[in-house]
């Protein structure tokens, strides 16, 4: 007889459309539990929600909730929502995303990716490793499985691979069997308010990891460096192209449509071990740092390595991370998710070596206002490997917070710390034009941006004309 979770239970989850919330919405489900939300945006998260017979109000109403026995809110969700001002007078359980999702996970063995970047990708490529074994795994990621067409799927076996959300502090609630913590950089400082309040959330995510389990820490991460020196014990291992790493990458081939690398095993009491000709459709560094943590953890649990090189080989791929879009006369258009400095940097350098004597184009939405006050100095030093950079209006996400800078005044910083030309636009239409106008020699061309950016490449098929 198999018992479900929930049965009694009818849980709203206010704001279920974001791709957090709406993960969460289907496991929950999944796991027997009743379940609605709503939402004011309808998205494609939305609609993969209703195809799983999840109910969605398109307005935040006190009326949506007269049946319900507890609300999930997202982290931008305000007291004065009139659906949780309902539920206080009602005096029903209110719980954060982030806290329900450990409540939830609780009940498995979890491998749990942490960091400031990367952590969606790791997340997926762990999820192509268990895929080619026997093992199901619940699966709750911060992007769209290319192999799933869903941020999340429960699964059949005890084990469950999430990525944690560090930008409210909320993964100090999930339980982690295994860990990884891929790099900490400067980010979300308008919830920690300081580097080093970062910095110690980070320190006591790594101390939650049991025991009988194990955190997998970069070590070419400066930061990350520095404050594993702070922790009592040494209940880690590392990875990296460092050579005091316990998994160290080596042999590095990049080409357009796989990256091939060998990896250095050195674990404590046993003997080194090299895994060869690890194969990945992957361009850029910092994904094979990413490849690299989800082998350690795999191959460390057991897992047999021709699994391993099978799962990488066959991934899929996340939606929103470097991914083609079109092909424009010479030139192919991409879409990414970048939308902090070191992303980009990053993102730009491994297009730059695998694409060496094509134009690079980056079309780049900044992405709140609050990150853009704090990093402008960072992002106008992020485009160096660009040859032109489309510069967007800032995705402002809601906020209502005043710009301490002139945009004008930053793509002057931008020219002369990146040593690239700049072209200002104003809007999606600008955008369409300014694509028509200007490429036709062989180009890259890159969107970048966690707002609307992404849409708008999309609909440029509609709008470009090839001739």
């Amino acid at each position: 007889m198999k018992i479900k979770l929930g049965k009694n239970e009818l849980v709203h989850f206010v704001g279920i459309g974001g791709i957090g919330m709406s993960g969460l919405a289907i496991i929950m489900k999944g796991l027997g539990f009743k379940v609605q939300g709503s939402d004011v945006a309808q998205n494609k998260n939305t609609e993969r929600l209703k195809n799983k017979n999840i109910k969605i109000f398109k307005e935040h109403s006190k009326s949506n909730i007269h049946k319900s026995t507890m609300l999930v809110v997202s982290s931008a969700i305000q007291k004065n929502n009139s659906e949780y001002k309902e539920a206080k007078k009602r005096k029903l359980p209110i719980i954060k995303r982030g806290e329900m999702l450990g409540h939830i996970v609780s009940l498995m063995k979890n491998i749990v990716v942490s960091g400031s970047h990367g952590k969606t990708t790791t997340t997926s490529l762990i999820s192509s490793i268990f895929s080619e074994t026997k093992l199901d795994p619940t699966v709750i990621n911060g992007g769209v499985l290319k192999s799933l067409s869903n941020s999340a799927r429960l699964g059949k076996s005890d084990w469950c691979i999430l990525e944690s959300d560090e930008s409210d502090g909320s993964f100090l609630n999930l339980p982690p069997t295994y860990s990884i913590v891929t790099n900490i950089d400067n980010e979300h400082l308008d919830y920690y308010k300081s580097y080093r309040n970062l910095e110690n959330h980070f320190l006591n995510f790594i101390k939650k990891t049991p025991s009988f389990g194990k955190c997998f820490i970069c070590l070419d991460d400066e930061n990350i460096k520095k404050i594993i020196t702070k922790l009592e014990n040494k209940n880690f291992l590392t990875y990296g192209i460092n050579n005091k790493s316990n998994f160290k990458l080596i042999n590095v081939s990049q080409g357009e449509k796989f990256s091939v690398f060998d990896l250095v095993v050195k674990l404590p009491n046993k003997k080194k071990k090299i895994l060869k000709n690890i194969s990945i459709p992957l361009i850029g560094i910092h994904n094979l740092l990413n490849a690299t943590a989800a082998i350690a953890v795999s191959y460390y649990i057991g897992i047999p390595f021709l699994k391993i090189h099978d799962g990488l080989k066959n991934y899929k791929g996340v939606e929103r991370r470097f991914n083609k879009i079109l092909k424009f006369r010479n030139s192919q258009i991409f879409d990414d998710y970048a939308h902090h400095p070191t992303e980009i940097k990053k993102v730009l350098e491994g297009v730059k070596k695998v694409y060496l004597n094509k134009k690079l184009i980056c079309i780049f939405q900044p992405h709140r206002v609050s990150r853009f006050n704090s990093l402008y100095k960072d992002f106008s030093k992020s485009f160096i490997n660009a040859d032109l950079v489309i510069l967007c209006p800032i995705y402002k996400a809601g906020e209502k917070i005043k710009q301490i800078f002139n945009y004008k005044k930053f793509s002057k910083l931008l020219i002369n710390n990146s040593n690239v030309n700049v072209i200002l636009i104003d809007n999606q239409n600008d955008l369409n034009k300014l694509i028509n106008q200007i490429v036709y020699e062989e180009s890259i061309i890159i969107g970048m941006g966690a707002g609307t950016i992404s849409s708008w490449i999309k609909e440029l098929k509609k709008k470009l004309n090839d001739n």
